[in-house]
């Protein structure tokens, strides 16, 4: 495989970064929608779903770690 795999411990921190990034996005929906600007809108409803892309794939790939009974994949 040719991407770097990352171990359990950093696959947490980066899951709990990404969620905590969701404050900032739902923040930006709420104001855009109050000044009724579309583009900022648009911006933070792209924002979100790059975020559920995120949350998606680092689940996946803990849950590939789980499976394979192993803290830390080798690189």
């Amino acid at each position: 495989m040719s991407k770097k795999q990352k171990s359990k411990t950093s696959m947490y921190i980066s899951l709990g970064t990404t969620l905590f990034g969701t404050v900032s996005v739902i923040r930006r929906l709420k104001d855009a929608r109050q000044e009724g600007d579309t583009l900022q809108l648009a911006d933070a409803v792209v924002s979100a779903a790059a975020i559920v892309t995120g949350v998606a794939l680092l689940t996946r790939e803990l849950r590939r770690i789980n499976e394979d009974g192993s803290g830390i994949l080798p690189d």
